[in-house]
């Protein structure tokens, strides 16, 4: 069923005032899987192949969706600080593994900052894993990533927390059902997704602290397609006396505009080997580092 154009657009005026606790996602420091209201991925054939949990030396936390055998897909500003970066994937056992990022590159219109008001351009970045995963696991594709249009029905997965103050509920990988909510533009142009039975409005479900850089998809198991990529999430419209930036709308980087460069830096990057020059690409970023402190 498609949510009528009709009811969401007084959601859509509304998300102005929601904007004053926005936030972004995934940097934080200390022990922390994730997406608000989601369920617990237990299919050793699911998600679990396709999507991973990334840690910095400095203690922060995102998700990303492997697009490669050693490449990695995620939000920019997960990666925009000096730092070294391991990803961590599961195996059909649910067992995890620790591999080290050697490159990034980072969308060359990505202005870094704290909010989405001072965070500007395309917040999409690659990884560059140091080993080849085996067939163990599942990149998604992003060659045939599209529009999300209004109305579409998607869904989240990713590793943060269920809530801002319980940040031991992360690393478990959760998903959940949204339906898009349409565009919205501020300091960069997002797609709004949120539950489909709150609508933002209310609390429900939607991406918190972790969540940054996890995927959005449309389609199902055994079919995911790779749509867009969380960037930051906001409050309810409705909330009481404690504010939060978590169980309102989730705001998305679409990947379909941006296949062009994704697809030339993924097969730049993966031709890549330690010891060599980050490859420039036909529009560099300064952004763009290799190694790992």
């Amino acid at each position: 069923m498609r949510v009528s154009p009709s009811r969401l657009r007084p959601v859509l005026r509304s998300l102005s005032a929601a904007l004053a606790v926005a936030a972004p996602l995934g940097l934080w420091s200390g022990a922390a899987g994730a997406v608000v209201r989601g369920e617990v991925t237990r299919d050793p054939n699911g998600l679990r192949g396709s999507v991973v949990r990334i840690e910095s030396t400095t203690g922060e936390m995102c998700s990303g969706s492997l697009i490669g055998p050693d490449l990695v897909l995620t939000a920019a500003h997960c990666v925009m600080r000096k730092a070294g970066y391991w990803i961590v994937v599961v195996d059909r056992g649910f067992r995890q593994r620790r591999l080290r990022a050697i490159a990034a590159a980072m969308h060359p219109d990505f202005v870094p900052g704290t909010t989405p008001e001072t965070q500007p351009g395309t917040d999409l970045a690659i990884l560059k894993l140091s080993e080849r995963l085996g067939p163990d696991f599942r990149p998604l594709d992003t060659r045939n990533g599209g529009e999300i249009a209004q109305g579409d029905n998607v869904a989240i997965a990713g590793y943060g927390v269920v809530a801002e103050n319980r940040r031991s509920t992360a690393r478990v990988l959760r998903q959940a059902r949204l339906v898009s909510l349409g565009e919205l533009q501020v300091a960069n142009t997002v797609t709004v997704v949120a539950d489909r039975s709150t609508l933002a409005e209310t609390a429900g479900a939607g991406a918190c602290l972790g969540d940054s850089g996890g995927p959005i998809l449309r389609g199902g198991p055994g079919g995911y397609q790779l749509v867009g990529v969380v960037s930051w999430s906001s409050g309810a419209a409705q909330q009481g006396r404690v504010r939060t930036a978590c169980g309102g709308f989730t705001a998305v980087t679409p990947i379909g505009q941006h296949s062009g460069w994704i697809n030339a830096r993924a097969a730049e990057l993966s031709r890549f080997e330690p010891g060599e020059a980050m490859p420039a690409g036909p529009r560099p970023s300064r952004a763009d580092w290799t190694g790992g402190r």
